[in-house]
């Protein structure tokens, strides 16, 4: 990938890696024992950047938020940013190559949920592949419109993956070492080094982790290189500034896109278990990734009240696709068809800045806390899609893989067909004003500008003009009240807005997607409560809310060669997390999320005919998903725990004809400290073989990894 003009970034919020001990003491001839105390997913008076930019607490904050910081990570055993979040509240995430980062929250999928990298949204879902968790310092988490905050989208909700950076400590030094099933291994270094001694204003931070594995699936092997490098200086006691420089690269080799299933008759999905591990992608199938982020990030104190902040960041990747991505069963299931040959390579640049202020003041004689701020960014994006006509009939007992450039029409190389320049400019303010010691409003708005030019360098018609392009200027916002019952209880309202494209993401979106129409709009209720009980020794948040999305592109029901903007559709739910110290070695953690999620008005072409969804359920929107854990201190050095994890059925087409079955996940960890500096975990995941689908789509659906082992040894000094 050819070398770009690079600028650079700030990083939206310091992050903690908090180790706790609960110290228990006996006095018996002054022997001193201390208990150690589990890290928790739920805490509720950690500051949360996703949330606000008010710098409030999630208890503080009047929306559904999560967060899952360092330690959380670590005791989880999270392998990459996937697992963190399919471990949050109401989250079902999975990463099959053509999806990348998919999840699917509150009833809404792909670019209805924003993903952000450090308060940075790359506007497409493809762009958020999982990332190696040892590069996150913490991943937070909000339910429902948050365009107020990000821009463009999150109807369902928004993720913020934070990385670490330099901090004030003067010297650190971590590691990990990881080998399990499928030759799977992990080499992961750490280092925080004051520059100067005790008196030093220079502070660097080195990452760097590797991953391999064979995979589990036949011929699908995989490769990661991340590596990241940060400055922290302090130029006056008042002003500081931080350069970032992150390197992810990631290779896989002969993807897996999925399992045919077979042709029962069922509306269940169904694979053959026998060949559960085969690989019908071709023998060169190739899936790869290089990015390089750049960040700038300048604090300046003001005054004691009063702080100024800026991001100037760019972001450039390639992504390469070469594989056959669709398979399925003849009807009498003998034969596997193979087909899909599809060849792509995204080019997408990213260059940005944001410049926000933070105030706290008084407001007809209330206390207030201000954040104004610009955002303005520029998005690239050149897209070279390649597919070729070809249908292979094999036996799924012996068959020859190929080779991908054997396809006709495969052998010419990528070739460009549209580029995207997408140029955002937007102005932001919020307010906290406590309008009484317990009863506190918060408000926010946000402006965007939006102007997208496409330039198209296939074959012109008129649904693929030359060029064309449009803007757009939403306008989003939330209020919502927050009234504290005690110390330890809230309960809060708020309303809040959203706009998004009606199909498809600003970075890859056609003149069928976007040239005719407006934005669509969506809007939520959300009521719900954050308290801590019993001395403190738990906590627990719950939420209920209502989404509905409104005006995007479905088909005419008149003419299904019509596309029109009439789609609606509506998600209500509820959301419970929790924790409970039930006794001072056993700590309990879950949560739930319950969505209704259907379309009020969709039609989609069938056969040459418009047909109506009315009453469906989306595609892969599980009513239900929970997660369970119970970790146990047995000694001061030796640790266990188990977890489970429950994803109800999804549908696998809109007709809702097909559905893949619901699963339950078991797992289990044995810790040992050697140390105060060292620790052994041994990990089972999927303790049962379950053998599920993360994700359904078609004739195929894409099957979970089967039960597997590791052992991992952790240094921190």
């Amino acid at each position: 990938m050819k070398t770009r003009d690079t600028s650079l970034v700030l990083l939206l919020g310091a992050c903690n890696i908090a180790w706790a001990q609960d110290a228990s003491v006996e006095l018996d001839t002054l022997n001193i024992q201390a208990e150690y105390q589990q890290p928790s997913g739920i805490s509720l008076d950690q500051p949360i950047k996703t949330g606000s930019r008010l710098g409030l607490t999630a208890r503080e904050t009047p929306a559904s938020v999560s967060i899952s910081d360092r330690s959380v990570i670590e005791e989880r055993g999270a392998k990459d940013t996937q697992e963190v979040i399919n471990g949050m509240t109401g989250i079902n995430a999975s990463a099959n190559p053509g999806y990348g980062g998919f999840v699917a929250y509150r009833g809404f999928t792909q670019n209805q949920i924003t993903q952000l990298f450090n308060g940075i949204n790359l506007g497409y879902s493809s762009a958020s592949r999982p990332v190696d968790s040892w590069m996150i310092d913490r991943v937070e988490l909000i339910g429902g419109p948050s365009t107020f905050l990000y821009g463009a989208g999150a109807v369902g909700g928004s993720i913020n993956y934070i990385s670490k950076l330099a901090n004030r400590e003067q010297q650190l030094f971590e590691g990990r070492l990881r080998y399990g099933s499928f030759d799977e291994s992990e080499v992961s270094l750490g280092v925080n080094q004051a520059l100067g001694g005790v008196n030093a204003k220079h502070f660097l931070r080195l990452d760097y982790s590797r991953g391999q594995s064979n995979g589990y699936i036949d011929r699908n092997e995989r490769e990661t290189n991340s590596f990241a490098i940060s400055l922290l200086s302090d130029l006056t006691p008042d002003l500081s500034h931080t350069l970032a420089v992150e390197h992810p690269e990631d290779r896989d080799e002969s993807p897996y896109w999925g399992s045919p299933v077979l042709d029962t008759g069922s509306r269940t999905m169904k694979i053959d278990k026998s060949r559960r591990f085969e690989n019908y992608n071709s023998a060169d199938g190739r899936y790869e990734q290089r990015v390089r982020w750049v960040r700038s990030i300048v604090d300046y104190q003001l005054g004691s009240d009063t702080s100024l902040q800026n991001t100037l960041y760019n972001y450039d990747a390639q992504r390469d696709y070469r594989n056959l991505e669709s398979y399925r069963y003849t009807s009498d299931n003998s034969q596997v068809v193979r087909s899909g040959a599809y060849m792509q390579r995204h080019e997408q640049q990213l260059l940005g800045n944001r410049l926000e202020l933070t105030h706290g003041t008084s407001l007809f004689g209330l206390g207030s806390q201000w954040a104004v701020g610009v955002d303005y960014s520029l998005m690239k994006q050149a897209l070279y899609p390649t597919g070729g006509t070809f249908s292979e009939a094999v036996d799924p007992k012996v068959f020859d893989p190929g080779s991908f450039y054997d396809v006709s029409g495969m052998g010419g190389g990528y070739r460009k067909q549209r580029g995207h320049e997408i140029t955002t400019r937007a102005l932001f303010l919020e307010n906290r004003l406590s309008l009484t010691d317990r009863l506190s409003l918060l408000t926010g708005l946000r402006y965007d500008h939006l102007q997208m030019e496409v330039t198209n360098y296939g074959a012109v018609s008129a649904t693929s003009p030359a060029f064309f392009k449009r803007s757009w200027e939403p306008l989003s916002g939330r209020i919502g009240l927050m009234y504290e019952l005690s110390p330890d209880a809230n309960l809060y309202l708020q309303y809040s807005t959203s706009a998004d494209l009606p199909a498809g993401a600003l970075a890859s979106a056609t003149y069928s997607n976007v040239g005719l129409f407006d934005l669509s709009k969506g809007e939520q209720w959300e009521v719900g409560s954050k308290f801590d009980f019993i001395d403190g020794r738990g906590s627990a948040t719950i939420a209920l809310y209502q989404i509905v999305r409104r005006d995007f592109a479905v088909r005419d029901s008149v003419n299904p060669n019509l596309t029109v903007q009439a789609g609606q559709q509506t998600s209500r739910g509820i959301e419970v997390a929790g924790k409970f110290q039930l006794t001072p070695k056993l700590l309990a953690e879950a949560n739930y999320a319950y969505v209704e999620a259907e379309y009020d008005e969709f039609n989609e072409a069938v056969g040459g005919a418009s047909v109506s969804r009315e009453g469906n359920n989306p595609i892969n929107i599980p009513d239900s998903v929970a997660n369970l854990w119970l970790t146990y201190s047995l000694t001061p050095d030796w640790y266990f725990g188990v977890d489970s994890r429950y994803v109800a059925s999804v549908y696998a087409n809109n007709a809702n004809t097909i559905k893949a079955p619901s699963y339950t996940l078991f797992g289990a960890f044995a810790r040992y400290r050697v140390d105060d500096n060292t620790s052994i975990t041994a990990r089972v995941r999927n303790l049962t073989d379950e053998v599920y689908a993360k994700q359904a789509y078609g004739s195929q659906y894409y099957m979970g990894a089967p039960r597997s082992v590791d052992v991992a040894l952790d240094m921190r000094f």
